[in-house]
């Protein structure tokens, strides 16, 4: 599953980002891992999540879709046991614009990456709803 929650700057994603991924130590089974552009919020999270700073790998910062994509795959290789990562700042992650057909791309693998591996998606995407595509508009809660 993929879920994504959308909004401007300021709106408080990335707080409903961590209040979701702290709640879900209550109901996931597996590890839990929260990708972010900084250390800024590490401590805002409960110390079984585990936390990475992606500005401090060259693949996942400032990268194409399918950088951050190998990326992701990287860390599900690395862990069979991750049942949740949530990506705040999507948008300084990776590059791709999005409504470049690279990204539909990242989000159909990503959608196939979680039925195979059973691992769960939380991205935050700061962008207004009438601006996403609707292939994204379909994971927002």
């Amino acid at each position: 599953m993929i879920r994504v929650i959308l909004g401007s700057k300021g709106s408080g994603k990335t707080k409903r980002l961590i209040d979701l991924t702290n709640d879900a130590l209550k109901s996931e089974h597996g590890n839990i891992l929260f990708i972010d552009d900084d250390k800024r919020y590490m401590y805002d999270l409960r110390h079984e999540i585990r936390f990475v700073d992606a500005s401090e790998y060259p693949a996942a910062y400032k990268c194409s879709a399918k950088e951050f994509l190998a990326f992701i795959c990287g860390m599900l290789s690395a862990d069979f046991d991750l049942s949740l990562i949530a990506v705040d700042a999507f948008k300084k992650l990776v590059r791709t614009p999005l409504t470049d057909p690279e990204m539909e791309q990242f989000f159909e693998a990503l959608e196939c990456v979680s039925q195979t591996h059973h691992c769960n998606f939380v991205l935050s995407i700061s962008a207004p709803e009438e601006e996403v595509p609707e292939y994204i508009r379909k994971y927002t809660a």
